[in-house]
């Protein structure tokens, strides 16, 4: 049997989704849709480098073109002034992008054309509209900043925005952004746009969904995830948000809107779930009511009431609970439905159902009687509908005589164990608390309930049994499979050796699984394998594979876009199609989706994430994963969970309630386990309430395992500290995460030889062999379902992909050379093409970490002004440019320094011009950090 991936139909999801996902703020004086038969003149230099994803392991990902905004135009039939067009590219030309060097190197922006008046004259001359781009990056170790360039606008693009208002009557400006900025520039007349889009971040597709919507071949229909204040400072996060050591979550639950709406509605530009569309909707209420089965039940009619555009429209279900004892925000997200495309005229039947008992908030201090239990207070609740949080209008109420627990009921699922405390904090603080002023409230505080729970007491009372150790009886994992033998029979020949083996995942670049990925798992010493446990692959997402060989493969468009489209059913086609991509390169786990919450506007990841909403998370999460799961590959969530900062984020310790955490920063997860089925996890690098997520028992046992019936695996994220209360951060402590069920660590360099103190644990007696045996269990347990287990069996499904275009087949996965590297190595480069935007890719066994010097020797024979660029990428990451002249035929030499803390470490040379001929690089240990038995 085999699957087919029809490369046309991926990329028509891809463009749907941009086109669905990008967000229209403002559109005043006709400026949109562009009218194709009239000439627009684009500016920025971002149309010629549109930004496809943010930077770090999310971004990374190898593709054959990235279709920016003025592409997608030209390629629509779009008139695009071509003498402004053909400047940008002289400029640029002249001042390359600048790609920074090393990880989380690329700046926030690039510098900008400046623009001459009489350019700007001259095109306002030949064009009726202008079309300005402006771009940002952030990305993994880069939060954005309060500085130009950054959150802010530079001198240089706002003197752009004052020419362009000066001379053209009609301006658009197109925000190519991974999260909010600044957008003063709104204020004043001689910057403010005509209309205002947030194109975000859309995958190497993004410039052709783009242009669909700016031509208006498409009605935008994306609604912001996430609030527009008009000042950082607005949001209550901000008090507590950068430092370096302990971030306390003192605004607690009100993240985003629920801040907002329920304190300061003046402060917000443009409100959570806005956007506008090219056409207008009406949205009745038929009916609300309480059901038979005690559901509210609501039924609407949206109808496209404008008369000349096709669109959707997103319906926003929210509610307003009771301040009761708790204290609650004024309005919380309950539901939402997209629409299918209505003409002028057309109208469609939307229906809600939600249990009151899911309309719950999370008693930590016992206030309600019910403590460390999900709770529905008594008194009234309203339901309002709408097409944002701030326009959404009462449609129905009802009362509730009587508070009491939150049961089970269909819907989100809440399941815990009523009355155990999980994850309290250990430091003391005060958090927001609403207090009643005039019709709104005003902010008061309460201390935070703090930590009263034995954790080591709870692990010594819970220890799993040990199966006895019978060694090997000739059970292989195929045996469990298919139900011949249990899964402790095939445990119990596993030795002590091999259970401190397989928490072990092997990284980068395992030579075990697909090149170029970045784990095996599982099979990762002889032994297992010979057990016939399968070595499972993970690759770097969610935006799409990373594949450090060189390899190419689909860019996707970010999360936040994605969450922007609010449509679940087009996120399950897309990532359907991803799945079938993903098993083609034989990866079994891409690492997303990302669900940490947008809780400031600076997060550098906020790009990875979806939204400030942790329903809006969850249900996004959720259809990924089962798109992923129909074509018998898996997503792995991340990263559980306050990973919401990146400064110091390998050491920050997140200080956050059990309420925050249950309403606000875990719940996306949860629904992503109960309903979208998630199979694998990754904990965070930063600690949670003073013990790090790697090893953090309360997370990974008592809530993921005990409390949500989790039964997948989890793994913490690459080279993770782990610790235990207390005590210091040690990334040789397995035995502290083992102990956890966190079920293994990413990565080793070598599976079967590592420097953890797994098995000196064992021996001591702190570690038993049933927590060991607990989590191979676990890891088996996965690896015997996918398709890196069916393919060791003979039976996996192949994988033909048609339509795909041959320049994304330029590097291949298979085959790539191997050099060992000791102290020096010098690799031939005789045999790479050394074309125009070809590349050469290599694998480096490096046996001793550190600093090395590196000297690439090539020749040319043209003109010695000639400048012909060399990037050398370590692991993906540009770490390096050689740039020749001509050298008259003879050899020159060019050194640099690197650095290398991998032990198979993927090297690609990328050429970026014609004309040279390499000869050789050669790597030489320069300084020693560590053996690559460190782990």
């Amino acid at each position: 049997m085999s699957k087919t991936l029809d490369w046309s139909k991926y990329v028509e999801a891809a463009v749907q989704t941009v086109s669905e996902g990008v967000v229209l703020l403002k559109n005043e004086n006709h400026a949109l849709p562009l009218d194709k038969s009239e000439n627009t003149a684009v500016f920025g230099r971002i149309q010629l480098h549109y930004y496809k994803s943010g930077t770090g392991s999310g971004g990374m990902v190898n593709v054959s073109k990235v279709v920016g905004i003025t592409d997608g135009l030209i390629e629509a039939g779009a008139k695009i002034n071509e003498t402004l067009l053909e400047t940008y590219k002289a400029w640029d030309k002249e001042n390359p992008f600048d790609m920074g060097e090393g990880w989380g190197g690329e700046p926030w922006s690039q510098k900008e054309m400046p623009l001459d008046d009489d350019v700007v004259k001259a095109a306002a001359a030949e064009s009726v509209s202008a079309v300005a781009v402006i771009g940002r990056t952030a990305g993994e170790e880069q939060d954005n900043k309060l500085e130009k360039g950054s959150y802010y606008l530079t001198d240089a693009e706002l003197d752009m925005l004052k020419k362009i208002r000066k001379h053209f009557g009609k301006m658009t400006v197109l925000l190519n952004i991974g999260g909010i900025i600044d957008l003063s520039f709104m204020d004043s007349p001689e910057t403010a746009p005509d209309a205002l889009m947030i194109v975000w971040q859309g995958g190497m597709v993004g410039g052709t969904g783009t242009a669909r919507v700016l031509l208006g071949e498409v009605s935008p229909s994306g609604k912001l995830p996430d609030t527009i204040a008009y000042n950082v400072s607005d949001h209550a996060s901000d008090r507590n948000f950068g430092a370096p050591d302990k971030c306390i979550y003192a605004e607690d639950i009100y993240v985003g809107y629920r801040y907002f709406e329920t304190f300061a509605k003046d402060k917000v530009r443009y409100p959570f779930g806005f956007g506008l569309s090219y056409t207008d909707f009406s949205i009745v209420c038929d009916k609300a009511e309480l059901n038979e089965n005690g559901e509210v039940e609501i039924h609407l009619t949206v109808k496209n009431i404008g008369g000349k555009y096709s669109g959707k429209q997103v319906v926003q279900l929210y509610y307003e609970a009771p301040q009761g004892k708790l204290g609650k925000p004024a309005r919380v997200l309950r539901a939402f439905r997209k629409t299918g495309t209505l003409a002028p005229g057309e109208s469609q039947t939307l229906s809600f159902f939600a249990h009151p008992d899911s309309l719950n908030s999370y008693d930590d201090s016992g206030k309600t009687g019910f403590r460390d239990s999900f709770v529905v207070e008594a008194g009234k609740y309203n339901m309002y509908v709408g097409t944002d949080v701030r326009t959404a209008e009462k449609c129905f109420s009802f009362d509730i005589d009587e508070t009491r627990k939150a049961g089970k009921y269909t819907g989100i699922p809440y399941r815990h164990n009523d009355g155990q405390q999980l994850l309290a904090p250990h430091t003391a603080f005060e958090r927001i608390l609403p207090v009643a002023e005039g019709e709104g409230y005003s902010e008061g505080s309460e201390p935070v309930p703090l930590n009263e729970i034995d954790t080591d007491a709870i692990i010594a009372a819970n220890l799993p049994a040990e199966i006895p150790q019978t060694g090997d009886k000739g059970i292989k994992l195929a045996d469990v499979k298919s139900g011949k033998n249990t899964m402790d029979e095939f445990i119990a020949q596993l030795s002590d050796n091999d259970l401190a083996c397989i928490i072990r995942g092997e990284g980068m670049g395992s030579p075990k699984v697909t090149p170029g990925t970045t784990s095996a798992f599982a099979g990762v010493s002889q032994s297992l394998i010979d057990f016939g446990i399968p070595s499972c692959c993970t690759s770097d997402g969610p935006s799409g594979m990373r594949l450090d060989c060189g390899t190419k493969a689909f860019s996707l468009p970010n999360g936040t876009l994605i969450a922007s489209t609010f449509n679940t059913e087009l996120v399950y086609e897309l990532f359907s199609l991803a799945g079938l991509e993903i098993a083609y390169n034989k990866v079994d786990c891409l690492l997303g989706p990302g669900m940490n919450i947008h809780r400031h506007p600076l997060n550098g990841r906020n790009f990875e994430y979806f939204s400030e909403d942790p329903l809006l998370c969850g249900e996004m999460a959720a259809h990924e994963l089962a798109g992923l799961q129909s074509a018998g590959v898996t997503g792995t969530i991340k990263h559980f969970c306050c990973n919401n900062q990146e400064l110091n984020r390998h050491f920050l310790d997140s200080i956050v309630s059990e309420r925050a955490l249950r309403e606000i920063y875990i719940r996306g997860f949860q629904i992503a386990v109960k309903k979208g089925n998630a199979k694998t996890i990754m904990t965070t690098y930063g600690s949670l309430n003073g013990v790090w997520t790697a090893g953090n028992y309360e997370l990974n046992t008592m809530l993921l395992r005990d409390d949500w019936h989790y039964d997948g695996v989890t793994m913490t994220d690459w080279w993770a500290n782990i610790n235990r209360r207390g005590n210091a951060p040690d990334k040789k402590d397995f035995a502290a995460m083992a102990r956890a069920q966190n079920d293994m660590y990413m990565v080793c360099t070598d599976g079967a030889n590592n420097d953890d103190n797994t098995l000196e644990m064992l021996a001591a007696g702190k570690l038993t062999r049933g927590e060991l045996q607990r989590n191979a269990a676990n890891i088996c347990r996965f690896a015997m379902n996918t398709r890196a287990m069916d393919r060791l069996l003979g039976c996996a499904e192949e994988v033909e992909i048609i339509g795909r275009p041959k320049e994304d087949d330029d590097v291949t996965n298979e085959n790539v050379e191997v050099f060992v590297l000791d102290s020096e190595v010098t690799v031939p480069l005789g045999d790479a093409a050394a074309t125009k935007g070809s590349s050469y890719v290599f694998v480096l066994d490096v046996k001793h970490f550190g600093e090395f010097d590196v000297e690439m020797t090539a020749s040319s024979e043209s003109g010695e002004l000639a400048q012909i660029p060399v990037t050398m990428f370590v692991l993906g990451i540009a770490w390096s440019n050689f740039t020749f002249n001509g050298t008259g035929g003879k050899p020159v030499t060019i050194p640099r320094t690197t650095q290398f803390y991998s032990r198979y470490t993927t090297v690609r040379l990328y050429f970026a011009q014609n004309g040279l001929k390499p000869e050789s690089i050669r790597f030489k240990l320069k300084r020693e950090g560590k053996t690559f038995t460190d782990g």
